[in-house]
């Protein structure tokens, strides 16, 4: 099983801004970053002091950051996930979550305000990441951090909330009633997946680890199947209205696909867009993933009545 699990990371923000040119505009300096000057492991990321902020466009706030979270998708990016995007870019700040303090807005920025505690994500694609002391997000990126919180827990949140958001309400569209199977309901986007499905009514079975199974049932699973130890085709029972398979692998997408009602969705968060883009370049690969997923799609319409989607979240 592909672990999804995150952990936060919180900054001491000790670093000092230079120039503050409107407390209400845009901070004008360079801060402390950690920065990805090429692809690797671990040890090719660096921290870089007198990094340069970025214009505040009209609609962005600028946040000082207290925590942020590694996702898998930030350390597969570090490793060379969507070279054929970012190695141009290079060197690149990575991070999607954030959670802080507003320290500037834009002119058009009307729900902010600068000193209010926030936290939020960035879209996937984003360049400049939260890995720093200060990022630059869109207000409609951002949400006021809630007391009851602190900074840790509310970073890590949003990309995995939103990401299991999208699958779920956004192209599920779950309902009272349904039942729901989350395949890996032990990582970040699982766990988020078992709430909120839960919070809509819906009945919940997942698979997880054995470490994982108080977890997933605290988050509401009315059954957790270990999947290290037990044969999940012989213990899942029924069928369900939607499948969010977190792990993505030909067999849980067998899987998924079997035990769907008809007129159901499995839906996945590895889809092949990216690595066909790096193996055989944009254009070409693009269109690859295009015509690998309609294909898909139209063949578990026609064997099984169901729709299939690659899901990630965009914020």
């Amino acid at each position: 099983m592909i672990r999804i699990a995150r952990r936060s990371i919180e900054y001491a923000i000790n670093s000092s801004i230079s120039t503050l040119k409107n407390a209400n505009t845009r901070l004008i300096s360079t801060c402390r970053a950690v920065v990805l000057p090429r692809f690797g492991g671990p040890e090719v990321l660096e921290v870089r002091h007198n990094v340069g902020l970025p214009d505040l466009g009209a609609s962005e706030v600028l946040v000082r950051t207290a925590a942020v979270a590694i996702n898998p998708l930030d350390c597969r990016m570090r490793s060379g996930y969507g070279r054929s995007l970012f190695e141009p870019l290079l060197p690149l700040i990575l991070g999607r979550d954030v959670s802080g303090e507003v320290a500037a807005i834009g002119s058009s920025v009307r729900q902010l305000y600068v000193g209010q505690e926030v936290f939020g994500a960035l879209h996937p694609t984003a360049v400049r990441g939260t890995y720093s002391d200060y990022a630059v997000l869109s207000e409609d990126e951002l949400v006021p951090k809630p007391p009851s919180i602190t900074h840790v827990e509310a970073s890590a949140i949003p990309f995995a909330a939103l990401t299991a958001w999208r699958a779920l309400k956004s192209t599920a569209r779950i309902s009272p009633g349904q039942t729901v199977l989350v395949i890996g309901g032990g990582g970040a986007v699982g766990l988020a997946a078992i709430q909120l499905s839960v919070a809509a009514g819906c009945k919940v079975v997942t698979t997880c680890g054995k470490l994982s199974i108080d977890r997933v049932m605290a988050a509401g699973a009315e059954k957790a199947i270990d999947y290290t130890s037990e044969d999940l085709r012989a213990k899942l029972e029924g069928r369900f209205d939607a499948v969010l398979d977190t792990i993505g692998l030909p067999e849980t997408e067998i899987l998924g696909v079997d035990l769907l009602k008809r007129g159901g969705n499995y839906m996945t968060l590895q889809g092949e867009a990216v690595s066909l883009a790096d193996t055989y370049g944009l254009v070409v690969g693009g269109a690859a993933a295009t015509a690998k997923l309609l294909k898909k799609q139209v063949q578990y319409r026609q064997s099984h009545g169901v729709g299939m989607y690659f899901v990630i979240c965009c914020g």
